[in-house]
């Protein structure tokens, strides 16, 4: 039997009046325990509302949590909160990863600075998206970078392989004029493989990057010679942050949540778009 919405909106009733155990999940809607852990894996992997946890995990009293995310709650720390605000209220143009990763543990972290000059540069992601096993969290401008080729390779077809593998695919991205062209061409794997892998919700933020499964953040951010002055950047070059501690791969995921929460669907930015674009025949 197939999760359906109403066993959706049991689930996420019950799991918010107070944490449940998946044993307590599966008496709710009447099927097994393995059954019910896996709607609720569903269920986190597609809304963001509910999180497991493991409790005693790898003993025989093992026990597994299901509890609300509180999403006024995303920041732990003071910094993550003016972080999260900055965030909200910053262009691309006008925050810089950097902020962020400043705060993570040394150990954890991992930043490499490329030349690019004037030349066109490929972010190199497709080895990264391919170690995905679960989920991708997307923060993309225009999501210009699936019409990149790397290794041989187009990105689009990169992306359609993992919607093959079933792995859940959230996209932040400008759904404009502009940008609706490469949002109608994501979403038509979709439509290709009957399946409902990727979703786009329309959001302007200034973060690029990416949210795979709960191993790694990955972002970029480009620095122009042409926007400093003269003597402080001499070079174009792109940088890549990368982390790999737990706790902040978990605050980074509950942003992406708390702006996708309450985004646009893409589909309903395209029609109201083309309705535009068919009155005054843009």
């Amino acid at each position: 039997m197939m999760l359906s919405p109403q066993i959706v909106k049991k689930i996420l009733e019950f799991v918010y009046a107070k944490p449940r155990s998946i044993q307590e999940v599966a008496e709710l809607i009447g099927k097994n325990w393995r059954t019910a852990d896996r709607y609720v894996e569903e269920i986190v992997k597609e809304t963001g509302n509910i999180a497991v946890r493991t409790f005693r995990e790898g003993t025989k009293g093992a026990l597994k949590v299901v509890y609300w995310i509180n999403t006024e709650k995303i920041h732990s720390t003071e910094f993550q909160e003016r972080l999260l605000k900055r965030i909200e209220n910053k262009s691309k143009d006008e925050f810089s990863p950097f902020e962020i990763y400043q705060y993570v543990d040394e150990n954890k972290r991992h930043a490499v600075v490329i030349d690019i000059g004037n030349k066109a540069f490929k972010d190199c992601v497709r080895d990264y998206l391919e170690r995905a096993g679960n989920q991708i969290l997307s923060f993309s401008g225009n999501l210009s970078w699936i019409n990149t080729q790397e290794k041989g390779k187009k990105l689009i077809d990169v992306v359609e392989n993992l919607a093959k593998r079933r792995i859940s695919i959230k996209i932040l991205s400008r759904v404009t004029i502009d940008s609706m062209n490469n949002v109608k061409k994501i979403l038509m794997i979709n439509e290709k493989l009957g399946k409902n892998m990727i979703e786009v919700r329309h959001c302007e933020q200034p973060l690029r990057g990416f949210v795979i499964d709960s191993q790694l953040v990955r972002l970029r951010e480009m620095k122009k010679a042409l926007d400093y002055k003269e003597g402080e950047l001499d070079k174009n070059v792109m940088i890549f942050y990368e982390i790999f501690d737990p706790e902040w791969i978990e605050w980074f995921k509950k942003v992406f949540w708390y702006f996708f929460r309450f985004s646009i669907p893409a589909e309903k930015r395209i029609k109201d778009l083309e309705s535009i674009r068919n009155i005054y025949k843009i």
